[in-house]
């Protein structure tokens, strides 16, 4: 590369670090907390590092820092900051330690220095400070720092929403075939059609989405193996300032990060878990499993509409796949308010009629097709 070019990209990178120093440094002067205002002026001084770095490149290739001042972007953020409170200008800084923490990686000189891992770091101590734990070391705090404890609710809401999608859709489609008077046995093999097309269709987007989560996970993993053996010094103070934008005290911290980094059983499996938000023992699940819940979930909703037309034929099979069709709508809806909070009534009474308008529709433009292909 031309020695412009690298002073060019030098002097770009310097003026992020400059930035990034100085926007922490607005941030510790705003903040309440005497943990996070620490955790701020420490991010600060490596910021102020990483920019010594390039001002020894520059220097290197006889280009002379020369002066620089603080962007327009980062003297609005450090007024907002200073004016406002660190908390509103948080969420945004996460957002740009996120966005740029891969800038490094394809740069020799940084990676020399160790900057893509610290850009991640950062990346990653922002995130936890968007969620402290308020206190100190109690048990309770030290329970949720140490471990997370999945619930239910998440599986919960997917079963029920994974049968709606099928009962609502199928409804759907064996009404506007119904609604073009096509014979009972060719609004039977399109309702199971419909389950099986429509199940396979979910399943496959749910193992997709497992298997490509565990891939991302596990690379994540592998980089973060990498880095505990190459620099374990810096996993230990991003430990520690994770656990210090959680609420712990600065010794609080220290000692926890210390405690865990020195025990190599623990280190990493704790690491992935306070860094990266993994749980090494599970990425996310089976893909198999997810793909096969999600094709039984689906073709559990969608037989309900279809039932109906193994036993009966025109008008008969038409009104008992509505009626079984609403009913099993009432019951999910009921279903929803274990995590809605809503009434029973009114969160069944809701779902029947979303089903039912949207079976109307399909419905009406059915029998508008089957007229036009029979005038």
């Amino acid at each position: 590369m031309p020695e412009q070019d690298r002073a060019a990209r030098y002097r770009s990178n310097l003026q992020g670090e400059m930035d990034s120093a100085a926007l922490y440094r607005a941030l510790a002067e705003s903040e309440t907390s005497p943990q996070m205002a620490e955790v701020y002026r420490r991010l600060a001084a490596i910021e102020e590092k990483h920019a010594a770095l390039w001002r020894e490149q520059l220097t290197a290739l006889g280009d002379g820092a020369g002066t620089y001042s603080e962007s327009l972007r980062t003297r609005l953020l450090a007024w907002l900051a200073r004016r406002f409170g660190a908390a509103l200008v948080l969420p945004m800084v996460a957002a740009m330690e996120r966005a740029d923490q891969g800038m490094y990686d394809n740069q020799p000189e940084a990676r020399a220095g160790g900057l893509p891992a610290m850009e991640r770091s950062h990346s990653r101590i922002l995130a936890a400070a968007t969620r402290p734990i308020k206190g100190g070391l109690s048990g309770s705090a030290l329970a949720q720092i140490e471990g997370r404890h999945r619930t239910g609710g998440n599986a919960l809401r997917a079963a029920v929403l994974g049968a709606n999608d099928g009962l609502v859709s199928n409804l759907s489609l064996v009404m506007g075939v119904a609604g073009a008077e096509f014979s009972p046995r060719t609004v039977l093999v399109t309702g199971l059609a419909g389950l099986l097309a429509g199940a396979c269709s979910m399943a496959m987007g749910e193992w997709l989405s497992v298997t490509s989560a565990r891939e991302l996970y596990g690379q994540q993993i592998e980089t973060e193996q990498a880095e505990l053996t190459e620099i374990p010094e810096e996993e230990q103070e991003e430990l520690e300032l994770i656990y210090q934008a959680k609420g712990l005290p600065a010794d609080k911290a220290k000692e926890l990060a210390a405690r865990i980094i020195a025990n190599p059983e623990t280190a990493l499996d704790t690491l992935v878990r306070e860094e990266l938000g993994i749980d090494p023992d599970d990425l996310g699940g089976s893909p198999w499993t997810a793909g096969g819940t999600s094709f039984l979930l689906f073709a559990l909703g969608a037989v309900f509409p279809v039932a109906p037309f193994f036993f009966l034929t025109g008008s008969a099979a038409i009104a008992s796949s509505l009626i079984v069709s609403a009913l099993a709508m009432f019951a999910i809806g009921a279903g929803t308010t274990l995590f809605t909070g809503r009434g029973m009534l009114f969160s069944g009474v809701r779902q029947v009629a979303i089903g039912l308008g949207a079976a109307a529709v399909t419905f009406g433009l059915g029998r508008l097709i089957g007229v036009s292909i029979g005038g």
